[in-house]
């Protein structure tokens, strides 16, 4: 008896690349909010939303109830997964162990291109001002491009991974929730940006660490409310 014929390799890879990309999809939705935490998560729709069938919808909440990011429950559909104070506090005591070091290792580095992301992102914060999506949107790429800086892509990969499970819009929107805080956040930043230009590893990390710390003890009376 003859095995079937294995499938060919370019058909693999476009299967694998629709699934690739609603995953992506997904996990920008969640990110950015629209896809609230707690929110079920209707298949057809995002099926329909995205011009795919099901399956790679399907493929792709597993990919994403594996990160932690989607719930999914039997004869209940998917969920956006929630957070609570327990799950912060566990993402801020991470970011805080990995973002002070990598800006220690950036200002030892000083590597150009994350360096021009993060200055680039500081810009894009400050004239983002009167619009919290896009602030929040510059304040995630500003963290994501200092770990980067680091030169190190496994620090890279946990800090993308906290911000896309904890760290999301409405928690920022309400961090910052008057315009001379969005002001102080974005200076906080640029004095860590300095501090890495220069070199100066202690005051890089210092600063880090503080603006974290102030940005968990907030985040903490929000969800404590």
């Amino acid at each position: 008896m003859s095995l079937p014929e294995p499938v060919a390799g370019p058909d693999r890879l476009n299967i694998a690349s629709v699934v690739d990309q609603v995953y992506e999809a997904i996990r920008e939705r969640i990110t950015s909010g629209s896809l609230p935490r707690g929110a079920r998560v209707h298949q057809e729709d995002l099926a329909e939303e995205l011009g795919v069938s099901r399956t790679p919808v399907r493929e792709a909440l597993r990919r994403l109830a594996a990160e932690g990011l989607v719930e999914m429950r039997t004869n209940r559909g998917a969920r956006v997964a929630d957070i609570d104070q327990g799950g912060m506090r566990g993402a801020y005591d991470a970011r805080l162990v990995v973002e002070p070091g990598a800006a220690r290792l950036a200002a030892a580095r000083r590597l150009a291109e994350p360096l021009a992301r993060m200055r680039a992102a500081a810009v894009a914060q400050r004239r983002s001002l009167r619009n919290v999506e896009r602030s929040f949107e510059a304040n995630r790429e500003f963290h994501l491009a200092l770990v980067a800086a680091s030169g190190n892509e496994y620090l890279v990969q946990l800090a993308e991974r906290l911000w896309v499970a904890r760290i999301g819009a409405t928690i920022y929107e309400r961090q910052v929730e008057t315009q001379e805080r969005m002001v102080l956040d974005v200076r906080e930043h640029e004095l860590i940006l300095e501090a890495i230009e220069a070199g100066d590893s202690r005051r890089a990390e210092s600063l880090t660490r503080r603006h974290l710390a102030d940005a968990m003890k907030r985040s903490m009376g929000i969800l404590g409310e």
